[in-house]
């Protein structure tokens, strides 16, 4: 189940690195929830619609946002609340709510991304474990990318899988520095490949792809 957010132009500007705005306005809506500590089933993209400036964006007409569900009964906790507080920041609120359904998938598909894969490693580095982030061309991202999205079909307690790899043909893949709370996130901006059953591919397009979706990495076009 996808959310589509229209949100009214902002009153003031929206600083670059405002995806921790997004962050606290979803838990706001989703309020006291179990999913807090839950392992994320589901993603949110990055607000569509902006112009640049050199203090940051502007939307003069308006802005798009979308969340992603596998449960539906959550995403219509949501609605009720996103109806009940439509504010966001920067003088943004909701407009419009629109419900799209998981579309009919092959056993294979390209997707864009709405917002960058986030991908996680751990090495050993002076006995001390410490976080790398991984780039979309490193083989290792895609097993994972893989391991994340299994995990989560057997959470859900799915009996799919799915394959989930960068395509590297690709020749505008980048990587974006994101901070959220004062971390600093090394995130991937290139098309993702999966194959599988239709079904854990409509899985994938609504949970996203990689490490801290539910913090708006990951989120699938």
């Amino acid at each position: 189940m996808r959310i589509y957010l229209k949100i009214t132009e902002n009153t003031s500007i929206v600083p670059f690195d405002y995806q921790h705005l997004l962050l606290g306005t979803f838990h706001k809506w989703l309020g006291n929830n179990e999913l807090h500590d839950e392992i994320s089933l589901y993603s949110f993209g990055w607000l569509s619609g902006a112009e640049m400036s050199k203090e940051g964006f502007n939307f003069k007409q308006s802005a798009g946002w979308f969340i992603s569900f596998v449960n539906p009964s959550v995403g219509e906790k949501l609605i009720f609340a996103i109806r009940e507080m439509p504010e966001l920041f920067n003088g943004m609120e909701v407009r419009e709510i629109f419900i799209e359904r998981e579309p009919q998938f092959g056993n294979e598909e390209r997707f864009q991304l709405d917002s960058p894969i986030l991908i996680r490693d751990y090495i050993m580095t002076n006995d001390k474990r410490r976080a790398v982030h991984l780039k979309y061309d490193d083989k290792k991202a895609d097993e994972l990318m893989t391991a994340t999205l299994n995990r989560k079909l057997k959470k859900a307690g799915l009996n799919y899988s799915a394959q989930v790899m960068f395509d590297r043909n690709y020749r505008n893949a980048k990587t974006k520095l994101v901070t959220i709370n004062g971390i600093k996130n090394k995130a991937n901006f290139c098309p993702v490949i999966i194959k599988g059953t239709p079904e854990a591919i409509a899985f994938a397009w609504n949970v996203g792809i990689g490490h801290s979706t539910g913090s708006g990495f990951g989120a699938l076009k």
